[in-house]
């Protein structure tokens, strides 16, 4: 289960009014703060489609963690695409690679989630305060101290699927903020989260929606 580099941004589909990318680890998906931290997803894609009319960002992920997002190259796409997001008709699935041997071979976590005010980014988990948060996962396959598995988030909370596994006690390796420190050497290059399915409706040039399009991403570990 150990990781490859990721070499850069890559073009999974190009339409008309749409494009899908794989996005390396590391990469932002929209600008940060700072004159260092404008390339991103965004910028790139609007360098690859000059003539694209935008917004594009539908959807993000986590800097650290690499996968497919699809970007709108209209307004009209943009809007249908993260009308989908917001509705949850959009079916997404990532692999990640997990501290210690999960003992079943799926199951579902329902844990609410805020943001820790005096710590961002980072969030936490609070049974008063918190939005609720769902996420299904299934066991891929199991080495001598980590366990492979599909993640399914029902719900789009931010880093989610990265608290949710460290709540119940398998932090995803490489995890620098929700995992434990490990000792020197033992350190993943990266975060072991990939986005590796995305399913959903077409935006067409028309303004409409057509048929149901899907997309799936082998990670590089």
């Amino acid at each position: 289960m150990n990781s490859a580099p990721d070499d850069g941004l890559t073009i999974v589909h190009a339409a008309a009014a749409y494009v899908v990318v794989c996005k390396p680890a590391g990469m932002l998906s929209v600008p940060g703060k700072g004159p260092h931290n404008q390339d991103c997803v965004a910028s790139r894609v609007r360098e690859m489609f000059p003539t694209s009319k935008g917004p594009l960002i539908v959807h993000r992920l986590d800097m650290d963690t690499s996968g497919l997002l699809v970007l709108g190259l209209t307004s009209d796409a943009q809007r249908l695409l993260s009308g989908q997001f917001e509705k949850r008709q959009v079916d997404k699935a990532y692999v990640a690679v997990v501290a210690g041997r999960l003992g079943a071979e799926r199951g579902e976590i329902d844990l609410p989630i805020r943001p820790d005010i005096e710590r961002r980014p980072l969030q936490i988990v609070d049974h008063e305060h918190g939005r609720p948060s769902s996420t299904r996962w299934r066991l891929v396959a199991l080495d001598a101290e980590c366990s492979r598995v599909e993640l399914e988030p029902v719900t789009g909370r931010t880093h989610q699927l990265r608290v949710h596994m460290a709540e119940i006690g398998h932090p995803i390796l490489g995890d620098v903020l929700y995992g434990p420190q490990p000792q020197t050497g033992e350190a993943s290059p990266r975060l072991l989260l990939h986005a590796s399915y995305l399913r959903f409706r077409e935006p067409l040039e028309s303004g409409t929606l057509g048929d149901w399009m899907e997309f799936r991403s082998p990670p590089a570990f």
